[in-house]
């Protein structure tokens, strides 16, 4: 993306031989004009019939046009809903506040979305094994799709602060688990290295098959508002995959017309993990890595491959980026919880930026905006139990919804059903 190289698409490589930087799937844009259409797209909504009842393979021309149908790796995913929430809107400010929830999909997160893309093309490429580093979601995701391809999955770990979900899924599923002594940035060095030298394919998101999928998510939004174009999408940003898919679909979505205008785009970063915020306030004219600390685990990245992505993803949509702290993604997850959605603690930050943006006077409140939900509620148990029981390190729970303990008696049940004073959601 930064000197214009190419690279036939069959090539094994993550970043340019010549000047070191992030690759793109470049598309044929006249060729997509001709049969990427709402028509088309709109028509196998509902389909039975694969891959195109993926809410990933359904827009397959935008996604990778040249596959075999029988290489890709579907389970499927995507088909995630669209949800109008009057009750969080107008805890954040707005009128009309829409959550997608990629928590539907088949392993929980929206991972599954880049994976079947990432998978797909190792397939295509005849690669037995493939591997990633990972803060939890990718390495369900990872280890799911190797399963399903018949490959191996690897998956590099940190030895700490991994939600046990997560962690979980990826051994359940039959993945090769390491835990390293080391951060996420670390292991993405890691796993870049150790790749190279066995000829394991790294599927992480500095893999551009990975963002091909990723990008599916804010195409499927938009078919679900009837191709109307919200005013805001906001999202959490860690890795800043989903950053620079969102960003990159949008463009094409624009570019073939099947879109009249862009929508602006709001990146969260946590506090404790914001080094694109930083560069946002100084101008966006460089990253500096931090060392990364938030309860919120899937965005816990100091030093985000997909950076220069990211900030060509702002400058297309006039976007912005905004922190938050721990306490406020898990309020607001707990506002989230308590309509029956349910969301890992990264997701909340899509609702509390809303909430920050708009006193702030960015967005306004008579603007529609779509927030994306990243993870299922369950990919982080050990976080809800804690913040409902109040003992949740430096947080308090001021929406915790406490667990009562009862003799066997009806007397007693009566006596806290009575003195618990009633409050819906």
């Amino acid at each position: 993306m930064d000197c214009g190289q190419q690279y036939p698409v069959d090539t094994i490589i993550y970043s340019c031989e010549k000047c070191g930087g992030l690759l793109d799937v470049q598309h044929d844009t006249e060729y997509l004009k001709k049969v990427a259409t709402r028509a088309l797209f709109d028509q196998r909504l509902g389909t039975l019939d694969a891959p195109y009842n993926s809410g990933v393979w359904r827009y397959k021309e935008m996604i990778y046009p040249d596959v075999d149908n029988g290489l890709v790796v579907s389970r499927p995913e995507g088909n995630t809903n669209l949800y109008r929430t009057p009750k969080l809107a107008a805890w954040a400010g707005v009128e009309t506040l829409y959550l997608k929830h990629e928590g539907e999909n088949p392993t929980g997160s929206f991972k599954d979305r880049g994976m079947t893309g990432g998978v797909t093309q190792a397939r295509v490429l005849g690669i037995e094994r493939v591997a990633c580093a990972s803060t939890g979601n990718t390495s369900a995701s990872l280890a799911a799709y190797a399963a399903w391809a018949g490959i191996e999955g690897i998956v590099f770990f940190q030895n700490k602060q991994i939600a046990a979900g997560k962690l979980a899924q990826a051994i359940a599923y039959g993945a090769t688990g390491i835990q390293v002594d080391a951060d996420f940035d670390r292991n993405l060095e890691l796993v870049r290295e150790v790749a190279q030298s066995l000829g394991i394919y790294v599927l992480n998101s500095i893999n551009p098959f990975r963002l091909e999928g990723q990008k599916s998510i804010i195409i499927e939004a938009i078919q679900q508002l009837r191709w109307k174009v919200p005013d805001w999408i906001v999202l959490p940003g860690g890795n800043l995959g989903n950053s620079s898919a969102f960003g990159k679909g949008l463009h094409e979505l624009y570019s073939l017309g099947l879109i009249d205008r862009m929508p602006r785009m709001a990146i969260i970063q946590a506090e404790g993990a914001n080094p694109l915020y930083r560069s946002y306030k100084t101008g966006l004219h460089e990253m500096e890595p931090v060392h990364a600390e938030t309860v919120a685990t899937a965005i816990k990245i100091g030093n985000p491959v997909n950076y220069k992505k990211a900030v060509r993803s702002l400058k297309w949509t006039d976007g912005v980026v905004e922190e938050v702290s721990d306490q406020e993604i898990m309020d607001a997850k707990a506002m989230i919880d308590r309509q029956g959605l349910g969301c890992e603690p990264a997701s909340a930050c899509s609702l509390v930026g809303v909430q920050k943006l708009v006193r702030k006077g960015i967005i306004k409140p008579h603007e529609t905006v779509v927030g994306i939900l990243t993870g299922h509620v369950l990919k982080d148990p050990e976080a809800v139990m804690q913040y409902h029981n109040d003992t949740m390190d430096g947080i308090d729970g001021n929406y915790a919804n406490t667990l009562h303990q009862s003799e066997a008696t009806i007397e007693a049940l009566r006596g806290i059903l009575e003195a618990k004073e009633l409050t819906p959601a």
